[in-house]
């Protein structure tokens, strides 16, 4: 059986650098091998919506006709990966700004500068330099991976789908299944306008007549997990 768009999956992968140097993986074993590990990083495989872009661009590609159970090792050029290293992104601002928020810039420290977060490559006098670029932009890299299995059950597609979109943690969403409708508790209320957008996606996605998304200040007990 072969992947296709649209097609709901579990896999697992690990991104490398030319050279070999591990920057991402879904597997703990392989983190620790490669001095990668942290304790507050959750280990295990990812479930992706293959064609919505929820993994780099060339990886996300690479899965189309993939076999299920089978290893694959694919290299991405930049525009297929973090994008190319582009020098408008690398920005002099003063050093009083950041005092002004009781920062004290250092080489390396990451900043947040109107929602766009860079890294200080250089504090020279009343100067700081911020690269705004992603840390791996202009690199050539690797990935294995390999698709464990095709996830079809539509609470887990839901989940996952709002999980990779939103970054809202997939135990704290609640789907009821009623035939073809999902109903859908998040632990925080979202615009009208927001949530109509996601539904409609996500119908197209799940192949469900309607998603319906349901006040957060419903009594708990109507919040069952499907």
């Amino acid at each position: 059986m072969t992947i296709k768009k649209g097609d709901f999956i579990e896999i697992d992968y690990t991104g490398k650098l030319v050279d070999g140097a591990v920057f991402d993986t879904t597997e703990e074993k392989v983190a620790k091998e490669n001095g990668t590990f942290e304790e507050k990083m959750k280990f295990g495989p990812m479930v992706v919506c293959v064609g919505e872009q929820q993994v780099l661009p060339g990886l996300d590609l690479a899965l189309v006709d993939k076999e299920i159970g089978k290893g694959y090792t694919e290299t991405f050029q930049p525009e297929q990966a973090f994008g190319k290293r582009d020098v408008k992104k690398v920005r002099i601002m003063p050093a009083a700004s950041f005092k002004e928020h009781n920062m004290q810039p250092r080489p390396g420290l990451q900043v947040d500068v109107d929602g766009e977060v860079g890294t200080i490559t250089r504090v020279s006098g009343g100067r700081v330099i911020v690269n705004f670029n992603h840390p791996l932009a202009g690199k050539e890299v690797i990935y294995d991976f390999k698709i464990l299995k095709k996830v079809e059950d539509k609470s887990e597609q839901i989940k996952s789908f709002l999980n990779s979109a939103m970054r809202i943690p997939k135990d704290k969403i609640n789907v009821i299944l009623k035939e073809d409708i999902a109903e859908v508790s998040l632990p925080m209320n979202l615009p009208e306008q927001l949530t109509g957008m996601i539904g409609k996606k996500l119908a197209e996605l799940t192949s469900l007549k309607e998603i319906k998304f349901l006040n957060s200040s419903m009594p708990k007990e109507e919040q069952k997990t499907n």
